[in-house]
């Protein structure tokens, strides 16, 4: 007999058997089988209409196959269920996002965060927006957050020391780009950051040094 999610109801409960659902549902979704990820995540809410995963698992779904107004309607559905729920809020940024409309992202990234200061896809998504619309403190202000608890995460690194170049704060750029270079001393990127920096901030004493 072929074991099935269905199979474990009687002995697992109905709470394990959500949880097979919603880890179904998730493989599935990584793997591109959207129709049957989309099958157990709806069979998941009904088990346990309280919880908002499979609301967030929609929505995903919606912004994998470009069905950005279903899932939008998926990802409010998860903040109305669960309020606190920071996926919801980082999947409707993302759809704002996607839209261009990258002030309401923006917002939408910030609560999420709010939520969930670890969450690494609205960190990056924060700074996106931010270099779309050059609004780099609070963003500047998470990442620092988030170096506190990760302090080793290159990628995050070298986000917040482009955001201290745009920002004219060579000397903080500086400092971040050389903590990357020590963890990866062959890391191209960040040394080309970094050589364009100390040309701007000598470009920068010159030009105050000039009578």
């Amino acid at each position: 007999m072929q074991l099935t999610a269905e199979n474990f109801v009687v002995e697992e409960g109905i709470d394990q058997h959500y949880e097979v659902l919603k880890e179904l549902g998730d493989c599935h979704a990584s793997l591109g089988n959207h129709d049957r990820a989309r099958h157990c995540y709806e069979e998941a809410a009904l088990l346990a209409p309280d919880k908002s995963g499979p609301a967030v698992g929609l929505g995903v779904i919606g912004l994998q196959t470009g069905c950005t107004e279903l899932a939008e309607q998926a990802f409010r559905r998860a903040i109305a269920i669960e309020p606190g729920c920071a996926e919801g809020y980082g999947g409707l940024a993302m759809v704002y996002q996607h839209r261009q409309d990258y002030a309401g992202a923006f917002d939408l990234y910030l609560a999420c965060l709010d939520k969930d200061a670890d969450n690494l896809v609205a960190l990056l998504g924060l700074f996106q927006t931010s270099c779309q619309m050059g609004s780099f403190a609070k963003v500047i202000q998470y990442l620092n957050v988030y170096l506190d608890r990760h302090p080793g995460d290159v990628s995050v690194l070298f986000c917040l020391a482009t955001l201290y170049a745009r920002d004219g704060r060579y000397g903080e750029a500086t400092d971040a780009l050389e903590t990357i270079l020590v963890l990866e001393p062959e890391n191209v990127e960040a040394a080309a950051l970094l050589d364009d920096v100390r040309r701007r901030q000598a470009a920068t004493g010159a030009e105050v040094m000039s009578p």
